[in-house]
């Protein structure tokens, strides 16, 4: 498990799904399941948000809106695609408006497959998410570290 030392907070985002994904997303903060016991914290600011959950695949509609979003969330940060049409278009995938999955737009870093995907693996990708940012985290913390050694006398 990932030692952040902070509550990482999380976006959802439904680009074009058919809500049964979303249902599953919401059935994860319930108390049956509650993804909060990982310290994860929902919100709707992305300028707030370490991981960027989007389900359904992403069309010509709301391409700007899912790179608005993306670009908002500060560094480092995670993209979860979540279900089928999230990860490749789906059954949706050959409709003349659909771009296809999350990746034809923004980088992708955990991918959770099924239609709609279960609560069990839509925490599943979670919790990998909280050890893909607490690396990335690191990283950066490496990068800074580097470049402040480096100073002039």
């Amino acid at each position: 498990m990932a030692k952040i030392s902070k509550s990482p907070w999380l976006l959802h985002y439904d680009a074009s799904s058919c809500n049964g994904c979303d249902i599953e997303v919401l059935a994860c903060l319930t108390p049956i399941y509650d993804i909060e016991r990982f310290g994860i914290i929902n919100t709707g600011d992305p300028k707030q948000a370490d991981i960027l959950l989007i389900t359904g695949g992403v069309n010509t509609q709301n391409k700007a809106v899912v790179e608005q979003i993306y670009s908002q969330m500060p560094n480092p940060k995670v993209v979860v695609a979540v279900g089928i049409c999230a990860c490749t278009g789906g059954v949706f995938k050959d409709c003349y408006n659909i771009i296809g999955g999350v990746d034809n737009v923004i980088p992708v870093d955990i991918y959770v497959p099924g239609c709609a995907a279960r609560p069990e693996s839509i925490i599943d990708g979670v919790v990998k998410a909280l050890d893909l940012l607490q690396k990335k985290h690191e990283e950066m913390k490496k990068g800074r570290d580097a470049g402040s050694k480096g100073g002039t006398t």
